[in-house]
């Protein structure tokens, strides 16, 4: 497994990833690209205390669509911005274990379709469709 509940990410990895310095390197980035950013947290909670103090301002001003948009901006931006950085991060641990195989064995077969230039036979494809009619 790399990554169990009990142990940081990419932890599983480790054993095998720490006899080559260039891989476990890679994976010391990785784990500590994983940990809680002070600015995600301080932005998501402006956004959510911007979004209830909409609900306890008069109705009648436009103080309330103002605090309510900003608010849900705020969410989205930030949102945004943790899946772009948790997307670049992945590229880390994707890193190592190339880095790992290049030079050890036995080597370790990672499910992504990023990771090398062909996919190996036990990668997965998903496509969801959805149809619409009115």
């Amino acid at each position: 497994m790399i990554d169990s509940n009990a142990t940081q990410k990419g932890e599983g990895l480790r054993h095998y990833l720490e006899k080559d310095k260039v891989a476990s390197d890679f994976l010391e980035k990785y784990q500590d690209g994983t940990k809680v950013q002070w600015h995600n947290a301080a932005l998501g909670t402006l956004g959510t205390s911007m979004i209830i103090s909409s609900f306890f301002v008069n109705s009648t001003g436009s103080n309330k669509k103002t605090l309510l948009i900003g608010g849900i901006t705020s969410i989205v931006i930030n949102f945004l911005m943790a899946r772009t950085y948790e997307a670049s991060n992945e590229k880390n641990l994707d890193r190592a274990i190339q880095e790992y195989n290049k030079r050890n064995l036995p080597q370790i077969e990672y499910n992504q379709s990023g990771l090398g230039n062909t996919k190996s036979t036990s990668y997965k494809t998903v496509y969801l469709e959805k149809k619409w009619s009115f």
